[in-house]
């Protein structure tokens, strides 16, 4: 369920991200680099979550 909700949010970010940056340039909104970001988020939120920001249960 973890990685369904961080897919679904990345998605909505990126696309908002990728809108917003290509709006500010004066060109067009291409899904593909919301999807290629969707990728970069996930992995970035998995790799944290899952390895490098585990709590210490002493």
């Amino acid at each position: 369920m973890r990685l369904f909700w961080s897919i679904f949010w990345g998605f909505l970010l990126s696309c908002m991200v990728t809108y917003v940056v290509s709006s500010m340039n004066g060109g067009a909104f291409h899904l593909s680099q919301a999807i290629v970001l969707t990728v970069a988020f996930t992995l970035t939120v998995l790799i944290l979550g899952e390895g490098a920001l585990k709590e210490d249960t002493e």
